[in-house]
């Protein structure tokens, strides 16, 4: 299949809205924002186009206002399941046939629907369940998350388009089959982008997908599930099924009709899909395609010729935006002697100023971590740094959950570059710094890349073109997004197409043809116009 002669429009990345006070769109937004916090809403799963309330519910509770109830969604027992592999099969019949240009149109469609009278919506329940600020929100759950679809449609005609050459006489074609059988999605809580995208990206192929969002996402996954039928996506495509984690994974992957995965999660449940899947290869239609983005434990590392203030600055908005729970976020820091000083001062200068509360105040730039088990995990982290000889918390170490799930900014000071962490992923909003000693600048290359088993982001911060090029060097392996005087954070689609290795995934870049080609078979035609009829060739003669 080919792209025949037609264009699509060029992608172009979403502006982002300012949303500064006194704008039109920030009066508008926090007012979307209060209504639906202040609203009831009853969401239902999808399967095969049809709402689904089974009465058996789970309340939603906003981060930063754990009392407070949003409303509920509903969840699906075994038979859903099995009734969604159902009418995903039942929908592949017509959505596999579907020529791509309309397949495309869905997808453009919904772009600008999100660009327009969704986004609002979209934006404002990110903030309400996910506890996102006015910016965070807007940059994954609108930008993001139109980039995309936008990107992804580009990214599809340019497959299409790359077609085998020919000889005289014989055409050779290259067919991209969507995959046989379906797509399981597996989404996160922490970018409403990633939620809308990994169901989307095998749809756009021609697959079909059933879809499990984390339950602290489900608020927007319905509005995500609304916006894709708004834009006119067939009954079925795509099927968004809640409920409990364990029941949904074992109906699908154990199922003759399992194609592939696509997912965004944790290391250790990756792991286990990836077992099971093993397990069950033979009983499988064909080999799935496993697609996975994991764990981080992304780092920092500056050079004596480094900026301090650059430095300093990438620490307090890669370490803390969105608290700390971005995959990329930087976690852990490797700082020079001689810089160390002006760092120090700058970053707790920028911590003491942080607001934290309610995404509802827009002038908070520091909101709650995602639920009660993060809260402990990472207050846990605080107590026993404050207890251990070869720690110190310079500025934050504060934590409060008697109205939302809230722990300060904070940054911990180790002598120990293999202290815990420095090596363990968290998923907040604390960074653990090494500092050393300047001259040993090439020795923690090895260092920062030999601590953990993660792969995702990193970045480094240097004056001496020598010395970025020995860290590029060095650090080759360390980072799947590797960063050059920037935060490891902020990946726009299109531009930086996002993933790791090692322990953090498959490393088959999000948002970029690369991801799309994971979604296809492709199968090779040749057509010949003038076959031969006689076996004989000129070396046996007459």
């Amino acid at each position: 299949m080919s792209n025949g002669f037609f264009k699509v429009p060029k992608a172009v990345n979403e502006p982002v809205n300012s949303y500064a006070p006194g704008t039109a769109a920030h009066k508008d937004l926090i007012a979307t924002y209060h209504k639906m916090f202040n609203e009831q809403i009853d969401i239902p799963f999808y399967i095969g186009g049809k709402e689904y309330r089974t009465g058996k519910t789970v309340d939603i509770h906003p981060p930063h206002d754990h009392q407070h109830c949003v409303g509920q969604y509903h969840t699906a027992d075994k038979s859903h399941i099995e009734l969604a592999v159902e009418k995903a099969a039942e929908a592949r019949e017509k959505w596999s046939k579907t020529s791509w240009e309309h397949r495309a149109a869905i997808f453009l469609k919904a772009a600008e629907l999100l660009a327009g009278p969704f986004r609002y919506r979209m934006n404002a329940a990110t903030m309400i369940a996910q506890s996102k600020n006015v910016m965070q929100a807007e940059i994954d759950a609108a930008c993001e998350l139109i980039d995309f679809l936008r990107f992804n449609v580009e990214f599809m005609t340019d497959i299409y388009s790359n077609q085998p050459e020919s000889s005289p006489g014989i055409w050779n074609r290259m067919q991209y089959r969507p995959l046989e059988g379906f797509v399981y999605a597996i989404t996160p809580f922490n970018f409403t982008a990633i939620a809308g995208n990994l169901p989307a990206a095998p749809a756009m192929m021609g697959n079909v997908v059933i879809w499990k969002p984390a339950r602290s996402q489900v608020y927007s996954a319905h509005v995500i599930m609304e916006l894709f039928k708004e834009a006119g996506l067939p009954d079925g495509v795509i099927n968004m099924v809640t409920g409990n984690s364990g029941t949904i994974t074992d109906v699908l992957l154990n199922h003759r009709d399992f194609a592939g995965v696509h997912f965004t999660g944790s290391t250790p449940v990756f792991d286990d899909f990836w077992k099971t899947i093993g397990a069950n290869v033979k009983h499988y239609r064909s080999y799935p395609r496993i697609v996975g983005e994991t764990g981080g434990k992304d780092f920092i590392w500056a050079h004596p010729s480094a900026n301090a203030q650059e430095v300093a600055t990438a620490i307090s908005r890669g370490a803390f935006e969105y608290q700390g729970q971005k995959c990329s976020a930087a976690s852990r820091a490797y700082l020079p002697k001689s810089l160390w000083g002006d760092i120090k001062e700058s970053v707790i200068k920028d911590v003491n100023s942080f607001k934290m509360g309610s995404p509802g105040d827009s002038s908070n730039f520091i909101n709650a971590v995602i639920d009660d088990r993060a809260f402990k995990k990472l207050s846990g982290y605080l107590d026993q740094a404050k207890k251990d000889n070869d720690a110190e918390i310079i500025v934050g170490g504060g934590y409060d959950d008697s109205v939302g799930y809230f722990i300060e900014p904070t940054v911990i000071v180790t002598t120990n570059p293999q202290y815990e962490t420095m090596c363990t992923e968290l998923f907040g909003p604390i960074i653990t710094i090494y500092v050393y000693e300047d001259e040993q600048w090439e020795q923690v290359l090895d260092l920062v890349d030999q601590t953990g088993e993660y792969a995702l982001t990193g970045a480094i911060f240097s004056q001496d073109r020598y010395v970025i090029e020995t860290a590029t060097s060095k650090l080759e392996n360390a980072a799947g997004n590797f960063y050059i005087n920037d935060k490891p954070t902020g990946a726009v689609v299109g531009q930086q197409p996002f993933g790791g290795a090692r322990g953090s995934g498959t490393n088959d870049k999000a948002g970029s043809v690369w991801n799309l080609l994971r979604w296809v078979s492709n199968r090779t035609l040749k057509e010949t116009f003038v076959p031969p009829t006689n076996y004989r060739y000129p070396f046996l003669g007459e």
